[in-house]
């Protein structure tokens, strides 16, 4: 089952996506494309490069107070680079895969490279979750955010709490059955995450900085998708575009997708077209966000060369080292 879970999950998006398309027509697929205009794409740049930044110095932070040398300066491409793999890679989680183990592997401690990136992820969704629900509260309490969001046009007020609940109980529980029942080779690895937890991401002097910089970083990709919505002629109230937007992001957590594509569209024709703003209009919407947040991840690929460059370049030199020593092993046999 393991090994079918990546095809299964490319399959169930390409059906939300095929049931979108022959639900709603294929125009407004192509009405996303054509929505992308020069500036959006500057503006996806200039955001992408905020949040890309913001991201990083807070792995920075983490990675430091763990004792792992990182500068903000070598954590800017690689942090670029882990984005493009996430979106064009399955799974959508391979580039952070990759920058915490070479980074673990240039510092000399790989399980601590991959808790650090762990830390930093999870920091960014803690934030993302908790706004979240403060937006779902607001929807359930028939608050008004500037526009009709407020009295819970998504559907979702009442209903997404419970999930979320849920969802933390059934973490927490497995946390603790894991402590009670592990071996004590699980015990040690909680322990060694929890102790790491204490010192890179809880301790005092970090954590206000790494929840300012999540919190940044949520505002430049809700910031992203107002500007995607702007350029799908959406005609919506600031407030319930970036309502939308969070809970837009919360469903993006969703782990069937290609390229990101998939649950985030389904979700926003259903949103939009509860909010009277168009289920088309909603499909259209997230077609363009898919594709400005493709074009902010672009620059990985300087890096993303400049490795494959690199490793090109240390072939060569092993297999020479190879060459030589068994050159070496041949002479002292004769």
């Amino acid at each position: 089952m393991t090994r079918l879970w990546p095809w299964l999950r490319l399959v169930l998006a390409v059906g939300v996506l095929a049931a979108l398309g022959w639900r709603l027509g294929t125009d407004a697929f192509l009405d996303g494309l054509r929505a992308v205009t020069g500036w959006s794409v500057v503006a996806a740049l200039g955001i992408g490069l905020l949040t890309t930044v913001l991201s990083a110095w807070r792995w920075c932070l983490i990675a430091r107070r763990l004792g792992l040398p990182l500068t903000l300066r070598a954590a800017v491409p690689d942090y670029y680079r882990g984005l493009l793999l996430n979106a064009v890679l399955p799974a959508g989680v391979l580039g952070d895969v990759h920058r915490a183990v070479d980074h673990g592997r240039q510092s000399g401690d790989v399980a601590r490279g991959v808790r650090a990136v762990l830390f930093e992820r999870s920091a960014g969704q803690v934030v993302l979750v908790a706004t979240g629900l403060v937006v779902l509260a607001a929807g359930t309490a028939d608050v008004d955010l500037a526009g009709p969001v407020g009295a819970g046009p998504v559907g979702v007020g009442p209903v997404g709490v419970g999930p979320v609940a849920v969802g933390l109980v059934v973490a927490g529980l497995v946390v603790a059955v894991l402590l009670a029942t592990g071996s004590r080779r699980v015990r040690r690895a909680l322990a060694a995450v929890w102790a790491d937890a204490r010192v890179g991401l809880l301790a005092p002097a970090v954590l206000p900085k790494v929840l300012l910089a999540s919190a940044a970083t949520l505002a430049g990709h809700v910031a992203l998708f107002a500007v995607a919505a702007d350029a799908a002629g959406v005609d919506a109230p600031l407030g319930q575009v970036a309502a939308l937007a969070v809970l837009a992001l919360l469903v993006m957590a969703v782990p069937v997708n290609v390229g990101g594509f998939g649950p985030r569209e389904a979700f926003l024709a259903v949103a939009f077209g509860a909010a009277g703003l168009g289920a088309a209009q909603g499909l259209t919407t997230g077609v363009v966000y898919g594709a400005l947040a493709l074009v902010a991840g672009l620059p990985g690929v300087v890096p993303l060369l400049r490795t494959r460059s690199e490793q090109r370049q240390v072939a060569p030199e092993r297999l020479d080292e190879r060459g030589d020593d068994q050159l070496a092993l041949a002479g002292r046999r004769q």
